[in-house]
């Protein structure tokens, strides 16, 4: 897959395309069908599949301070998109000038001017443009005038009340209903969701060595400034290295541990069957079940009976990777 970083990478002689666009964090099964849809369409027609993407999210520039929780690291989501067949990434990035174009010229300048699209395929939610003003009839009628078709893709749903404790209408998959999934602890959504587990990136850095005082020693993961964090609990998870170990059994502690009056919220694994040093080293953790809330225990050796049970039960519920 080409990863091209702004309209200016774009080849000279570029061809037609099949495009997509939008931000897709978490790549989550209705980005994913989407996507698909677009690689399908494009080796239709014989030219390439390109989906268009934007950093920093868009919400950063138009709203300072509103940067919502990133559910997939840029290169996660590029390694993603790609294994799903796409031929180019194109990141653009996201100025406050590029956020004032109007739904009119955004399709000219993107669409038609740089990446010569053939067909654009969006779900049937898609937005566009300054304020968010262009919507689908407005790019099926721009499509009609500069040439190129706009094709839906259908959004994935699935019959599970929404959190708030609505009724039990089908709860369409997105990126905000995953993040609420996420922050509610509530792992089984979350990974219904996105098609696989929600997964944590940070590096591995020096905490007060309080687990390893108590046998359990751990990885004091340090997530980016965004990341999706679950609620605090603990949690049954695979952890993975870039370089080496993994995937390893991970039983997960997030919270602010309340037995030694903890202040500062952390994100502590402790990787199963594992003696080696992963300070420094930048993990990732795949949660794939929640085991329990955070508790305060009065005294160490309730502590130790819990977390001897927290392992116990991670072990059980993670077969082996192979």
């Amino acid at each position: 897959m080409q990863r091209w970083r702004g309209l200016g990478a774009v080849p000279g002689g570029w061809g037609r395309s099949v495009v997509t666009i939008g931000v897709f964090d978490g790549v989550h099964r209705g980005h994913q069908e989407i996507i698909r849809h677009t690689v399908a369409r494009a080796r239709e027609l014989g030219v390439a599949s390109v989906v268009v993407t934007f950093d920093p999210h868009p919400a950063e520039v138009v709203r300072p301070g509103s940067h919502p929780a990133v559910l997939t690291e840029p290169a996660r989501k590029a390694e993603l998109i790609e294994a799903l067949g796409v031929d180019v990434l194109c990141v653009i990035p996201f100025t406050a000038d590029f956020s004032r174009l109007p739904a009119e010229t955004f399709v000219h300048d993107v669409l038609v001017e740089s990446l010569h699209a053939a067909a654009v395929v969006v779900g049937e939610n898609f937005r566009f443009g300054h304020r968010a003003a262009g919507d689908v009839a407005l790019l099926a009628r721009l499509g009609r005038s500069f040439g190129f078709t706009v094709e839906g893709a259908p959004l994935v749903s699935a019959d599970k009340p929404d959190l708030a404790g609505g009724g039990g209408e089908p709860t369409l998959f997105s990126s905000t209903y995953i993040r609420a999934c996420v922050d509610a602890g509530d792992i089984a959504a979350a990974t219904a969701a996105l098609g696989r587990p929600h997964r944590l990136e940070g590096v591995v850095v020096r905490g007060d060595q309080r687990g390893r005082e108590l046998g359990f020693p751990t990885a004091n993961l340090l997530p980016g400034r965004y990341a999706a964090v679950p609620a605090d609990g603990v949690y049954a998870a695979w952890l993975g290295t870039r370089h080496g170990a993994g995937p390893l059994r991970a039983a997960v502690s997030i919270g602010t541990n309340p037995t030694f009056s903890g202040r500062e919220r952390r994100v502590e694994a402790y990787a199963l069957d594992f003696d080696g040093d992963l300070y420094g080293e930048r993990v990732c953790l795949d949660f794939v079940a929640r085991l329990r809330d955070t508790l305060r225990f009065d005294g160490i050796d309730p502590l130790i009976a819990q977390i001897d049970d927290d392992v116990a039960r991670t072990r059980a519920l993670l077969a082996d990777p192979a």
